[in-house]
């Protein structure tokens, strides 16, 4: 009999979904490090870095749960298609714009926003059809063959972005993501997808997503998953919008190793991913993700307090074994926990929860100023530790409820 992943992969629909999700991905991961590092050459200022970095993700805070709601009434592949067409016209601008020697930092913040209110979409839109192609049965394979993927791209985006910006600079790393992104959409028109959609009523968009958070009132876990999400990302994940000052003004590597840097977490992350997707390690959801969450974080602490790079190195490699269990298990718990009829609202929540990301990188951008990069990373990632502890500690007393049929 054919494994799970083997029949997965047998599906053109998910390959589609799953190749095309992989190399937008790991096209965004690139432009956000790309960014990143044109702000520090151009501003030398932490803070400055931290901005253009957050302005990729704070959509995902301002428009996920919108984002979750309008996916539920408009066909999710059209959407996708969108996600995908609006950035790489963006990159295509931004790389014109370099190659014309016109760019400036504020072009590329802006091209950030607006590919990032793209991106707020992926959560609710792509995740969501990925498990509605696998089907029930499969659906926890898919979920992990795709975090693991995901976790892949977030290690090969930015060790691209590093080299594409050393090697052929702002102008070569758009024009690869853009044309990488239109193909991406080319490839997603062949696509295949039933989709149930019903009215889009814009006046009741908030009484639907109030009506989700109602309902996860009532489940413990899918309240641990919308809390610990936001302090991972809030607290943790802080940390990368400083890789480029603590790269080259802390470790003073060059842009290729400041994407080694960046790619460190997300590499163990797929270490583990894969361990988690072969059944090599079994344990509880919950454990999973409120455990690997704070793995990661006491590894953030350790890894900011490095005198050496490649020992920085090493120990982000350790965190993203953290990060495994708790992206593995993010998606996992709610699809499994939520009804059908409130997976993208839901979903569109965790987005939502995601995006207070942006939040927690201006804040440790201005930390950097009095405490250092590495200051800034120590007290986000301890205050994140006490956070999660808190939280598994006041929901672990509320009763748990039987999953959603």
């Amino acid at each position: 009999m054919d494994s799970p992943i083997r029949e997965l992969l047998r599906s053109p629909d998910f390959l589609r979904l799953w190749l095309v999700g992989a190399f937008a991905n790991a096209m965004r991961w690139l432009e956000l490090l790309a960014s990143g590092l044109f702000a520090w050459e151009v501003t030398h200022s932490a803070f400055a870095v931290t901005a253009v970095v957050a302005l990729r993700q704070i959509p995902q805070l301002l428009f996920g749960a919108f984002a979750g709601a309008i996916s539920e009434a408009v066909n999710r592949k059209l959407i996708f298609m969108l996600a995908l067409v609006i950035p790489a016209a963006i990159s295509t601008l931004l790389a014109t714009l370099a190659v014309t020697g016109h760019l400036e930092v504020w072009h590329v913040a802006l091209g950030n926003l607006v590919s990032g209110i793209m991106w707020s979409t992926e959560m609710s839109t792509r995740r969501r059809m990925v498990g509605e192609v696998a089907g029930p049965h499969r659906i926890v394979n898919a979920i992990a063959l795709d975090s693991v993927t995901s976790a892949a791209t977030r290690a090969v985006g930015p060790l691209l972005g590093g080299m594409a910006f050393e090697w052929l600079g702002m102008k070569g790393a758009y024009t690869v993501t853009a044309l990488v992104q239109f193909f991406g959409a080319f490839a997603i028109a062949g696509l295949t997808h039933a989709q149930v959609t019903r009215r889009l009523d814009l006046l009741r968009i908030p009484h639907d997503i109030a009506d989700g958070l109602r309902f996860a009132w009532t489940r413990p876990t899918i309240l641990l998953v919308f809390g610990v999400t936001i302090v991972t990302n809030a607290f943790a994940f802080a940390y990368s919008g400083l890789v480029a000052p603590l790269g080259q003004g802390e470790f003073h590597v060059s842009p290729a190793l400041v994407g080694l840097l960046a790619a460190g977490e997300p590499l163990g992350a797929l270490m583990g991913g894969a361990l988690i997707a072969a059944g090599i390690v079994r344990m509880d959801r919950r454990l999973a993700f409120a455990g690997g969450a704070s793995l990661f974080m006491v590894a953030l602490v350790f890894m900011a307090l490095s005198p050496f790079y490649w020992l920085a190195f090493a120990l982000l490699v350790l965190g993203g074994f953290g990060t495994a269990g708790f992206s593995n298990m993010q998606s996992t718990l709610m699809l499994t926990e939520a009804p059908p009829e409130m997976r993208s609202r839901l979903m569109g929540v965790v987005t939502v929860c995601i995006g207070t990301g942006p939040l927690g990188q201006l804040a440790a951008g201005a930390l950097s100023g009095p405490l250092g990069p590495r200051g800034a990373v120590v007290a986000m990632a301890a205050v994140g530790l006490v956070l999660t502890g808190a939280m598994v500690l006041a929901l672990k007393k509320r009763s748990p409820t039987p999953p959603a049929a």
